[in-house]
């Protein structure tokens, strides 16, 4: 099997006419914690649910666990975790009910694991589930989908309508119940400063077309912002290879870029800039680059 557990081949989906998932080509790899990142409507929730055979791709397909996944096995439905922004555990069961209809569900449910979880979050046993609060449900929707031992955990925002405090903590469980084991993890988040927290990889959508592939940190080396100053009105960008964004200011010029520091210095002397310094982005104003809606750029994957 390949070492990719999952897999997607020139994906696309289309609602009508429009399109959601534009011949997506994306290997998550073993052991990972891959970040599937883009604005509202990029597809990324359309990506994962072809990917767990909820829909039917139009065209192209993904792999889940070396199986197609217009014909996945049921056995290999039980080595996936799935947790969803829209998760809805039922408010009128107790929490130790759904515990047990879980384990009742799945043979490879770790009962000692899910008792020491449930301690360590103080989940309340005898509470109905409608009684807890937001950050309960989520960290419980959490461990349920945890507890079977899925060699793969997909999660679709699932923090998503939290405040910061309980996002936090949410985060904080996240990364203690998948630290150490070598699970492979899909998630989505419109919070990026979650993202910088927990993952090894980052993939961009922008417009349904993947724009970025790369792990976390080599991304964050190789893209930098530029700012240069000139003694009059700015010049049009230069040219570069590399370059994701470019905006003017007073008497100066940004650019995002992926380009060496030789080469954006030596196109801004060229264009008779005073100044030129650079930093480094954090991923939250990388994504706002690379997204924004007049730009088209792909960050080399």
């Amino acid at each position: 099997m390949s070492n990719h557990p999952i897999e997607f081949d020139r994906l696309t989906c289309y609602y009508g006419k429009h399109k959601a998932v534009d011949t997506l080509n994306l290997n998550i790899p073993e052991g990972q914690v891959t970040a599937l990142l883009g604005r509202n409507g990029a597809g990324k929730t359309s990506a994962i649910r072809c990917l767990l055979g909820f829909q039917e791709p139009t065209r192209g397909t993904a792999r889940l666990l070396g199986h197609d996944v217009r014909a996945l096995p049921y056995e290999v439905r039980g080595r996936v975790g799935y947790v969803a922004e829209a998760e809805r555990l039922i408010p009128w069961m107790r929490v130790c009910d759904i515990v047990a209809y879980q384990r009742a569900t799945f043979p490879t449910f770790d009962a000692d694991y899910c008792d020491q979880q449930m301690r360590r979050l103080q989940l309340p046993r005898r509470r109905r589930i409608g009684k807890l609060s937001r950050g309960m449900r989520a960290q419980l929707a959490l461990l349920l989908a945890l507890a079977p031992r899925p060699e793969l955990l997909v999660l679709d925002d699932p923090a998503l309508g939290l405040d910061a405090a309980v996002r936090r903590e949410f985060l904080e469980a996240m990364i203690d119940m998948i630290a150490d084991e070598g699970r492979t993890v899909l998630f989505t988040s419109h919070i990026i400063s979650d993202v910088e927290r927990v993952a090894d990889r980052v993939a961009i959508l922008d417009q349904s077309v993947l724009r970025v592939d790369a792990p976390l940190d080599e991304l964050k080396s190789r893209v930098r912002r530029w700012r240069a100053e000139f003694d009059g009105p700015p010049p049009s960008p230069p040219p570069l290879p590399g370059l994701i964004r470019s905006r003017p200011s007073t008497n100066g010029l940004w650019l995002t870029a992926t380009s060496s520091a030789e080469s954006v210095r030596g196109a801004f002397q060229e264009l008779g800039a005073t100044t030129v310094v650079d930093e480094p982005l954090a991923l939250e104003d990388l994504f706002i680059d690379l997204t924004h809606p007049q730009e088209a750029a792909t960050c080399d994957r």
